[in-house]
Order: structure tokens, then sequence, then C-alpha cells
């Protein structure tokens, strides 16, 4: 077991997917609970969402990402309603990752986004209980999404 150290409002967080693997849990499944309502209509079943491409706004590099991802990140993130005073702090610290592709934060960056207190944000996610994957930065950890979806060859 790794040695647990006590996170500081310094302490960079992100979207651990190796956690989502370990407990068995469908990230997919949970990233089209978090879409705007219309995006949920479109994407009616998740399995359906193709890879898209992305370009990276600092290095103009083009990667694949999944569709779902994308419309949360180009639709459902820009909407008044996704982040507001009524988000539970959890649930606000992971749609901030997802909105910003899962970059790295500190609870002290949070608080400039959520307009929350970041010793509030990091006495809820720097404990031993995990919120949807949110876990302190480790040094093999994968930040930039889940493994790609693998296509289905067409019979």
């Amino acid at each position: 077991m790794a040695k647990w150290i006590k996170p500081t409002v310094d302490t960079k967080y992100h979207i651990d997917f190796d956690w989502w693997e370990e407990k068995g849990r469908n990230f997919r499944l949970h990233l089209q609970s978090h879409l705007c309502s219309d995006c949920q209509a479109r994407y009616k079943d998740f399995q359906e969402a193709e890879l898209v491409d992305w370009i990276d706004e600092d290095t103009a590099e083009v990667t694949q990402v999944d569709g779902l991802w994308h419309s949360l990140r180009t639709c459902c993130s820009l909407k008044p309603d996704y982040i507001d005073e009524h988000t539970p702090l959890t649930t606000a610290v992971f749609r901030v990752f997802l909105a910003n592709g899962n970059v790295p934060m500190s609870a002290l960056e949070l608080e400039e986004q959520l307009h929350r207190p970041a010793e509030t944000i990091l006495r809820t996610i720097g404990g031993f209980q995990v919120y949807s994957g949110i876990k302190p930065l480790g040094a093999k950890a994968r930040r930039r999404g889940p493994r790609p979806v693998a296509k289905q060859p067409d019979a």
C-alpha cells in the first residue's frame, strides 16, 4: 500500500482513470450524466459516441478525444448552470476537471474557479475518501483522460 502524504492547498489533483478501472466503474456512463439535457438527448446511448479530433489551443497538437467529453467541453460546460451555487462541491470539482481536460489543479486554483474556500475544497477532496476518482497527482498518473475507446471493426 502506498504511503499517504497529507495534502496541502498547493497539492495538485486530477481525475485518476486508474481508480475508475480498479473500482470497475464506467467513467463514460458517469460522464454522460454530467452532460446538459441537449447533449444527453444527442447521446442517449453513450457507447455510440465517436472519437473526434481535438486541437490543443496552446500547442496546436491534434488528438482524438471521446465525443462525450468533447460535447461537455464545447457545449455543456459553457452553460450557466453547469456549475452554480447549488452544485455539490465534489460534483463541482469533478466538473471543473471535465471542462478543463483534466489538467491538474490545486485547491487554491479550484478556489478561483469555484469561489469556495481552498481549505474547504481541501478538506473535502484531500482525505481518505475518493470522490469520482479525484486524487492527488501521482508520478504515474494519466492526466489527460481515459484510454481511447477502441472502435469495433465493421462486420
